[in-house]
């Protein structure tokens, strides 16, 4: 595998990614409704290929259809009719989605409707007994199963996407994923395995550095142990270090570190403010962006072998903005 195949695609081909239905605007909703997120259609679609469900329209339930909810134990919640509980699509639910996650195993993300009986991912109300007022919360049957059966596949709801940092973490998983599934198809190598750590030591710096030395320990091994075994331990730690959100103090971190391999290229004036703009970053005044597009600025006046085999700078399109807000 070349180190190009890591990069970002340049055919504009688009990373598959599962979705709520009326997150698109299909009006799919109890009450013949939808949710559509501009962000979604607007920008997203551009560089996402939507698999659309709507869970409770595909196991027969209509539209427009009585509203189900979540009730009894939290643990292991019914899905139940809001006017009439005797309405059990508790079994329907989880089946499909059983069914669902082998059919969308080759997807690189899925973002579900928040708050939902079948999609809702956090904080979905859970009545008690009778209709008794919430008093927890739990997560939708359908993305349940989805989740349970693909425990590194990067998942979020379409409110959380509002928030920057939780909108670039979710973005960066899914490439990475993407990136994940494409070296275990082309077949994963000892050598491979070292080439794909080696172009994302930036990114999971910026993650934790745990992480970090824990993959790199299991790099180490990948030449004399269970190369099988390894991989599988390898992605794990993999998707669960970007599961952490990275903080500024960690871009920081990143970014000096970054500055070190001009040292030697640089006059005393540009690495004077190539300095200023990393802290005005890490006091917040400037966003990530800034002392990002200087670094690629001077990088590609000199290049330097190292980072041209880093991701880090140039992971995501730039049409996607994600560190012009953070």
């Amino acid at each position: 595998m070349s180190q190009a195949s890591f990069m970002p695609p340049r055919d504009h081909t688009k990373i598959p990614v599962g979705i709520s239905s009326c997150l698109l605007g299909e009006p799919v909703r109890y009450d013949r409704g939808h949710k559509r997120s501009a962000f979604i259609t607007d920008i997203l679609a551009a560089y996402f290929d939507f698999r659309p469900v709507c869970p409770e329209v595909a196991i027969g339930l209509g539209v427009p259809r009585p509203p189900i909810r979540l009730a009894g134990d939290p643990e292991r919640p019914r899905a139940v009719g809001v006017r009439d509980p005797r309405v059990d699509v508790t079994a329907p639910l989880r089946a499909y989605g059983e069914r669902m996650a082998g059919e969308l195993d080759y997807i690189s993300g899925y973002i579900f409707k928040s708050k939902s009986p079948s999609c809702g991912l956090f904080r979905v109300k859970v009545y008690g007994e009778s209709g008794r007022a919430p008093s927890a919360t739990g997560r939708g049957l359908y993305a349940q199963a989805i989740t349970e059966a693909n425990p590194l596949l990067p998942v979020e709801e379409e409110g959380r996407l509002n928030d920057p940092v939780l909108r670039e973490n979710f973005i960066g998983r899914v490439y990475a994923y993407h990136r994940w599934q494409t070296l275990l198809a082309e077949g994963v190598t000892a050598e491979r395995l070292v080439d794909f750590h080696t172009a994302h030591k930036l990114i999971l710096m910026a993650h934790g550095r745990q992480g970090l030395r824990e993959m790199g320990r299991l790099v180490a091994q990948a030449g004399h142990g269970n190369l099988e075994r390894i991989t599988e331990a390898y992605g794990a730690s993999f998707m669960r270090t970007l599961r952490h959100k990275a903080t500024r103090r960690r871009h920081t971190d990143v970014l000096f570190h970054l500055l070190g391999y001009l040292k030697r290229t640089l006059e005393s004036d540009e690495k004077a403010e190539a300095v200023e703009l990393i802290h005005d970053y890490r006091e917040g005044r400037v966003p990530l962006i800034v002392p990002v597009t200087l670094l690629r600025h001077h990088f590609r006046k000199h290049p330097e072998p190292y980072v041209e085999r880093q991701l880090y700078l140039h992971w995501q399109p730039a049409g996607l903005g994600l560190w012009n807000a953070i």
